[in-house]
């Protein structure tokens, strides 16, 4: 009886070990950042550029917590030929976030661009946009 008692304890401990092992694995992989459109807060328009060479703006925003970080800028050229539409993404990891405004700032090239004024509409992830216009010699 006495050894019955031990083989039951015996099963019971290495079927723990075997299910914490299998929580620890499970653990170990991270779930992936997502990726998510963002909206701007201003852009630096800057000024004497020329179709000879790559046009850019500098934009400034701010993420609502430490879990955003910048990951890229898309520029649609298509629409026509003098209206840009960019969108501005960032990675959010999931987790425990510090909750504080995290202001960013960053340079999109926006590639060669034609002489004339063209204008600049940087869409946000709600429908929203902030339009500039910059002005290519």
């Amino acid at each position: 009886m006495k050894r019955l008692a031990l083989w039951i304890a015996f099963i019971g401990i290495s079927g723990y070990g075997v299910g914490q092992a299998l929580a620890l694995e499970n653990d170990a992989l991270p779930e992936q950042p997502r990726e998510v459109m963002i909206g701007i807060s201003d852009a630096y328009i800057p000024t004497g550029l020329n179709s000879q060479s790559d046009a850019y703006v500098v934009v400034s925003g701010i993420f609502p917590n430490g879990c955003y970080r910048w990951s890229r800028a898309e520029v649609d050229h298509s629409s026509t030929a003098q209206l840009h539409q960019i969108q501005s993404f960032a990675l959010v990891k999931p987790g425990m976030c510090l909750m504080v405004l995290v202001p960013f700032t960053k340079q999109i090239t926006l590639g060669q661009m034609t002489q004339g004024t063209h204008t600049l509409r940087f869409l946000s992830g709600d429908g929203t946009y902030l339009e500039k216009h910059i002005e290519i010699e």
